[in-house]
């Protein structure tokens, strides 16, 4: 029995689900379409190219949210994954995970992006066990701002080992797929780290590095 961590974006799922909730967000008026679209299309930019501001851009995602009851944010999310996620599962990785299971192994997701986001798509794919960024919230509102450490690039890590504490875990004989060079940290440490679908600064360090590399499009 092994510990298999799986990234959510691009790797599990074809797609970008925060980039995908402020698209959602704007495609229903939810929130100022040019104003929005604009900058969330630059964070995700900014992503790609490795220098996200990750404080900023949480808060940027955050803010929406804060704007509305727990209620219409679980109408909105349900709707958010019928029409933009459910069209990008992807069925090899379904099958991946339930491998994983098989074999005994324990499987969670550790995301960069929201855990309003990604906790139900994390459900979809049968994972309870997802470390995401967290929102603040106080009397049952998102307040806008991030709880905690953000879990991106050394911030994974950072989170992940405190669950390892938390839940008497090691990393012997893990796994974790990831398509992205902001991966790095965690790749590095694990034992078994798989390239998946992999940008081409990842595939690059994977050629040099001797690391599998798979496609579950």
């Amino acid at each position: 029995m092994a510990l298999a961590i799986f990234d959510l974006d691009n790797t599990l799922i074809g797609g970008d689900s925060d980039f995908l909730w402020g698209e959602f967000l704007v495609q229903n008026g939810y929130v100022n379409a040019e104003h929005f679209s604009e900058q969330n299309a630059q964070f995700y930019e900014d992503y790609k190219r490795g220098n996200l501001d990750i404080m900023a851009y949480q808060r940027f995602a955050l803010k929406p949210l804060s704007k509305q009851s727990m209620q219409t944010l679980a109408v909105w999310h349900n709707q958010f994954m019928q029409t933009f996620i459910e069209p990008i599962v992807l069925p090899k990785a379904l099958a991946l995970v339930e491998e994983h299971k098989a074999k005994g192994d324990r499987v969670m997701i550790i995301t960069a992006t929201n855990t309003f986001v990604t906790r139900p798509i994390g459900m979809r794919y049968g994972i309870t066990e997802l470390l995401g960024t967290e929102g603040e919230i106080k009397n049952n509102r998102y307040t806008g701002e991030v709880a905690g450490i953000p879990t991106f690039q050394s911030g994974k890590v950072t989170r992940l080992n405190e669950w390892l504490q938390q839940e008497h875990e090691t990393l012997e004989g893990s796994y974790f797929y990831s398509d992205s060079f902001n991966d790095l940290p965690l790749l590095e440490i694990v034992d078994n780290p798989v390239v998946v679908d992999g940008d081409d600064k990842l595939l690059a360090i994977a050629k040099e590095k001797n690391w599998p590399s798979i496609s579950l499009r």
